[in-house]
């Protein structure tokens, strides 16, 4: 998942960053908020302060829903409730107050994405083509040349993730929460497991790629 933060505070940046790359999201910061319109089509959730140099955030959160459909989270020092107001009705997902916990933050990230991913598969195409692979998301149906693939229901849910991502890479934290429910080491190998059974049952070991150190994304092209 590509997050831009928005945030001007170096020291919580600094601590920010790194924090949410280990846990697979890809992160790029601006300081302030200039570029962030030129930019934000590149990403699939941004984290926007409030507080920044050159422009209030709220407005800024305007300008980003104007032009694009992307998530948005406000992080901020501002914590009262018409604060919160403001940011929510500037077009905001979600409102998180400051200081707050990491794994909350990721937990809300994850959570808007799964809301507006529920959103964008209903409107999105339930037959999915790859090469010879028929994906039929709608009725948990895969055929590899023609011939059906018995896939099991957590085989068939990582499939299903790394179709409707077209191509971009799906974290290893978002798989494990969205088809395990939450992570740890033995959810962990059990992804692993299934994506080595999905090779070998689809009969296509390059299809599903390993992005090492972030999670898994499809290669081949898409009709």
């Amino acid at each position: 998942m590509r997050v831009l933060l928005v945030e001007d505070d170096d020291r919580v940046a600094d601590a920010l960053v790194p924090a949410l790359v280990s846990r697979g999201l890809a992160m790029t910061r601006l300081a302030s908020g200039a570029g962030v319109l030129d930019q934000v089509a590149r990403f699939d959730v941004v984290l926007l302060d409030l507080g920044l140099p050159d422009i209030d955030g709220v407005e800024l959160c305007r300008r980003i829903r104007a032009e694009s459909d992307v998530a948005v989270i406000v992080v901020s020092a501002r914590g009262e409730v018409g604060d919160r107001i403001l940011g929510l009705r500037a077009g905001a997902d979600d409102y998180l107050v400051k200081p707050y916990d990491v794994d909350e933050l990721l937990a809300r990230v994850d959570a808007v994405r799964r809301r507006r991913g529920e959103r964008e598969a209903a409107s999105s195409p339930e037959v999915v083509r790859l090469g010879d692979v028929t994906v039929d998301l709608a009725r948990h149906e895969v055929l590899v040349a023609g011939t059906p693939v018995a896939l099991s229901r957590k085989e068939f849910q990582v499939f299903a993730l790394l179709v409707r991502a077209r191509g971009a890479v799906c974290p290893r934290e978002q798989l494990l929460t969205r088809v395990w429910g939450h992570s740890g080491a033995a959810e962990s190998r059990s992804l692993d497991v299934h994506v080595a059974t999905l090779r070998t049952k689809l009969g296509r070991p390059t299809l599903i790629e390993t992005v090492r150190g972030v999670g898994y994304r499809l290669r081949e092209g898409w009709d």
